[in-house]
């Protein structure tokens, strides 16, 4: 495999994750239409985030971290702003996975017991190999994604007879906000630039790169949640694979919840390993402690309510769009003036595109957040 397709698909593999199971949802309660006008202003703002953020690290002689980038060109303050943002960002993204983990093994074993003591003993099994120090490999992660994207293509098949566009809800004015942080959410995977920026012999793909794994995540997700819905109807659960039941019958959806649960642990086994050697390397923590923060922390916003998985995920993309997207426009307009490394690719935009970024970013984020 070429180092640009492993490139691409690093991207693309961590864009599209547990975001996807939500989408479906928002499509059936605030209409195609709405969803695909959000997707059409943020993807491109979504693809520019992404394109600063290499251009930054092609600007830049050191390979550091956001919050790293963020000291380097806006001071320490900035930096402590970002890094809160990311942990936060990952501690809500844990909750996620355990959220998700307990509807799994519900559509698995769904008369034993409820969702939420089935995240519980799912946390408990990933929390002891977190603990351990298991964490999963490279090649590992690249299976899960491949396989994933197996699953999702066979259930599309089965869905598509039975899929009716009557089942549409086209526009609904009552949850025109909905969307925006669940999709923000969908969207990022800038984390894997500056993997990726090491990985490519020629750093000159990269711009290609981003764009394209970008844009094709888009179009994937569109397509998913218009075909979901277009099936389950107002009857969309939201976290999509319980509404199918009734439609393609449970052994295929035995078949998508495995697998779901599978790319669920994987995902929640190298986050929290990456918070507790956060914890533990940037922030010098001890052993245990760093391990309750990572892993106990996230069971304890679960146990304390924040099971409502729409909810959580709406959340932190209006967060983490906000804040690391504002972080990554402000580094980007300082490293082109002062970076100490000449680019393989420097983007021509129109002066008033970052603003504009930033206005969307926050407008969005505001309306997420106290519009009801």
């Amino acid at each position: 495999m070429s180092k640009s397709i492993l490139a691409f698909f690093t991207i693309v593999g961590t864009i599209v994750g547990a975001g996807v199971f939500a989408l479906p949802y928002i499509f059936s309660q605030s209409g195609v239409i709405t969803c695909l006008v959000y997707f059409l202003i943020l993807t491109p703002v979504v693809v520019l985030l992404h394109l600063f953020f290499g251009e930054i690290t092609l600007r830049t002689k050191e390979e550091q971290r956001l919050s790293g980038y963020a000291q380097k060109y806006l001071g320490k303050k900035v930096k402590h702003i970002a890094a809160a943002s990311i942990i936060v960002g990952v501690l809500g993204s844990l909750v996620v996975y355990i959220i998700l983990a307990g509807d799994f093994l519900s559509i698995l074993f769904p008369q034993w017991l409820s969702p939420a003591q089935y995240s519980i003993i799912a946390w408990g099994g990933l929390a002891f190999l977190v603990f351990l120090g298991t964490r999963s490999v490279a090649w590992g992660e690249v299976l899960m994604t491949s396989g994933f994207f197996l699953v999702v293509a066979v259930i599309l098949v089965v869905c598509l007879p039975h899929f009716k566009t009557a089942n549409l809800l086209f526009f609904n004015p009552a949850k025109i906000v909905l969307p925006f942080g669940i999709i923000m959410f969908s969207l990022v995977g800038w984390s894997a630039v500056s993997e990726v920026e090491d990985l490519l012999t020629d750093k000159r793909k990269l711009k290609k790169i981003i764009i394209g794994a970008v844009c094709l995540s888009a179009i994937f997700y569109c397509l998913f949640a218009i075909i979901i819905s277009g099936v389950t109807s107002q009857q969309t659960s939201q976290e999509a694979l319980k509404g199918l039941v009734p439609v393609l019958g449970y052994k295929v959806m035995i078949f998508g919840a495995l697998f779901g649960l599978l790319a669920v642990a994987t995902s929640f086994l190298t986050l929290a390993n990456y918070l507790k050697n956060t914890f533990t390397f940037d922030y010098k923590q001890p052993r245990y402690l760093a391990f309750c923060l990572a892993c106990v922390l996230p069971l304890f916003l679960f146990l304390l309510g924040f099971r409502d998985f729409i909810g959580v995920i709406s959340f932190l993309g209006a967060i983490m769009g906000l804040i690391e997207g504002a972080a990554l426009i402000l580094i980007y307009l300082k490293a082109k003036k002062t970076g100490d490394r000449i680019p393989e690719y420097a983007l021509k935009i129109p002066k008033f595109a970052p603003y504009l970024m930033l206005f969307i970013l926050f407008f969005g984020a505001m309306a997420q957040l106290f519009y009801r």
